[in-house]
């Protein structure tokens, strides 16, 4: 007999399952911000602007840490009330009617150590109309104890250069053995710079061209750096810059006076006055004097 019919049967296989990606273990990665704040960290040490920041930061502190002793190169003199940078033999003054009226004998008379006042700059004039009230007075008596003297003008850029200067000589008798003409510019005074360089070379052209004599300009440290650095060269300079055991201007800069502070006690003087330095010696100063 035939086999009874079956059913084939077909065996179905199991699908395969799919292996599920090994998880990776979690390590003690760095946080985001914390990579961040490195990252910027390599890029500042990388930086050479990083390495000047440093430089400038360590020059600084090791100055201030020098200064704040009595070194021998900055010392306080107790009767001037200032401490002076002694490796300067050459001392002087500035006034103007702040000082009011001055005893000039008093003056030229007054030393402690060695240090005594050999010279004073005299305010004259001030832009095109106003003459200094005390400086008839001082530009007659302070030669007479024997001080050397020069007279200077305060300088407006924003009036003519020239006529500033053609005032200041109807003003001033400049004479043999003082001083050449000085002229203080310290302010912009609502101009631009170039406009201010501008009319200050028609000062100094001016004086120049009548007295024969190259003039000294006057300014403080931070406003010769901004407008005057690299523009008045040859001319001889005076700089104002407080405080400080030397002048923080580069080697290259000729300057021949330095105004150190502005607190000093004079005897003969009922207010605190300015108090500078001569660059040089004796032959410089002297070659420095009309003659």
């Amino acid at each position: 007999m035939p086999a009874p019919n079956k059913k084939t049967v077909v065996s179905k296989k199991a699908p395969v399952r799919k292996k599920a990606p090994a998880k990776k273990k979690k390590g003690k990665g760095w946080p985001i911000q914390l990579k961040v704040a490195v990252a910027g960290l390599m890029l500042i040490l990388l930086s050479p602007f990083y390495y000047a920041y440093v430089l400038r930061t360590f020059t600084s502190t090791w100055r201030w840490i020098r200064d704040i002793g009595e070194e021998p190169h900055y010392r306080t003199y107790k009767s001037f009330n200032i401490r002076i940078p002694d490796k300067y033999a050459i001392h002087g003054i500035d006034v103007s009617y702040a000082q009011g009226k001055i005893d000039w004998q008093k003056v030229k008379n007054m030393e402690e150590d060695s240090v005594h006042i050999s010279f004073a700059f005299i305010k004259a004039t001030e832009g095109v109309l106003l003459v200094d009230s005390y400086f008839q007075r001082n530009w007659r008596e302070a030669p007479k104890v024997g001080l050397i003297c020069g007279a200077y003008h305060y300088f407006k850029p924003s009036k003519s250069g020239k006529w500033q200067a053609k005032f200041f000589l109807q003003t001033v008798k400049i004479e043999k053995g003082d001083f050449p003409p000085v002229v203080d510019i310290e302010e912009l005074n609502g101009t631009n710079p170039n406009k201010m360089r501008q009319e200050l070379k028609e000062f100094l052209n001016y004086i120049q061209s009548r007295t024969g004599v190259k003039p000294i300009i006057y300014s403080g440290i931070s406003f010769y750096q901004d407008y005057l650095q690299g523009y008045f060269e040859g001319y001889p300079l005076w700089i104002a810059h407080y405080h400080q055991a030397q002048l923080n201007l580069s080697p290259e800069t000729k300057w021949l006076f330095w105004q150190h502070s502005d607190r000093a006690t004079i005897n003969g003087i009922n207010h605190v006055v300015d108090f500078d330095a001569f660059r040089g010696d004796s032959l410089a100063f002297r070659k420095l004097l009309i003659q």
